[in-house]
């Protein structure tokens, strides 16, 4: 943990002329005199760290110092270079880190794993909304952008981008929304036409990430899988929420967010599943196809 920590000041140092010891306590959860501890340590270790008094004072490294690969352990090492290796496909700069830092470590690293985000036919644009909102989140610097909500109406926002996340198999972007003067979450996918504004702002992550006063809506539901759809049965659910039917099937208990997603998704089964319980959702989805059987 404190080898951590070492690491974790010098590159906040590294990016920042001076820090003061309060902001590395709060940043790192422990006491300033910890800090202290921390900074005497790095001294007799020969990094070049020093702290100034006054206004404007703090804890500072010399102009020119590069990271010293024996401060790392070999499966340290390792760990730095796998993490950077995950996420060198979102962005060229990614890829320049990743190779400065083999270059310090003088490794030349299996590539032991291969991640890629991107939706088909999308990859270029996804990267560049991508590397716009980084920018902006390191920077501090507000967005604004043209998006597309669920139900494809458009508006325009201006907000405080303060994390990227993914989940539910797609980017997400955690921002403080001006107009609505609440934190929300916006599909990476439905961001259109992003600008970095000159207008900076200094609001932190919540210690509890919220994207919304509004507590989510979820609905459990029981389906029945047909066999033939083994392969995503598998893929997509846990194995405590299947079980094998004596006809074969599996049987399906799942909970999400009640909203036109789930609808689709269950949809999206075709003539190999059908949902058992509750009744309510069953009657949703026997008309949204009734509604599709009548475009054809």
């Amino acid at each position: 943990m404190k080898n951590n920590r070492l690491f974790g000041i010098i590159y906040i140092l590294m990016l920042k002329k001076t820090v003061a010891a309060k902001e590395l306590a709060e940043r790192f959860e422990v006491s300033v005199r910890t800090i202290y501890r921390d900074i005497e340590l790095l001294s007799s270790m020969n990094v070049p760290v020093y702290m100034t008094k006054g206004k404007n004072g703090g804890i500072s490294l010399l102009d020119g110092y590069k990271l010293d690969k024996a401060m790392f352990t070999e499966e340290e090492q390792n760990q730095i270079l796998f993490a950077l290796q995950g996420f060198n496909k979102l962005s060229a700069n990614d890829i320049a880190v990743f190779d400065k830092m083999k270059a310090v470590f003088d490794k030349d690293n299996k590539n032991w794993i291969d991640i890629d985000f991107t939706v088909w036919g999308k990859s270029a644009v996804q990267k560049s909304s991508f590397e716009t909102i980084k920018q902006a989140i390191l920077q501090a610097k507000k967005i604004k952008f043209v998006y597309f909500n669920s139900y494809g109406e458009k508006s325009k926002r201006k907000v405080e981008p303060l994390q990227i996340c993914f989940k539910y198999n797609a980017w997400y972007l955690f921002a403080y929304d001006d107009h609505k003067q609440d934190y929300r979450m916006f599909k990476l996918s439905r961001i259109k036409d992003i600008e970095i504004t000159e207008r900076s702002f200094d609001r932190k992550m919540p210690e509890k990430r919220q994207d919304s006063s509004r507590k989510v809506k979820t609905i459990s539901f029981v389906m029945e899988v047909s066999r033939e759809m083994a392969y995503r049965v598998y893929d997509e659910f846990e194995e405590s929420n299947i079980e094998i039917m004596e006809n074969g099937n599996f049987r399906i208990s799942a909970q999400y967010p009640e909203n036109d997603w789930v609808y689709g998704y269950i949809l999206s089964f075709g003539e190999y599943a059908k949902v058992l319980y509750p009744e309510a959702l069953k009657n949703i989805v026997r008309e949204k196809l009734y509604k599709s059987i009548k475009n054809y």
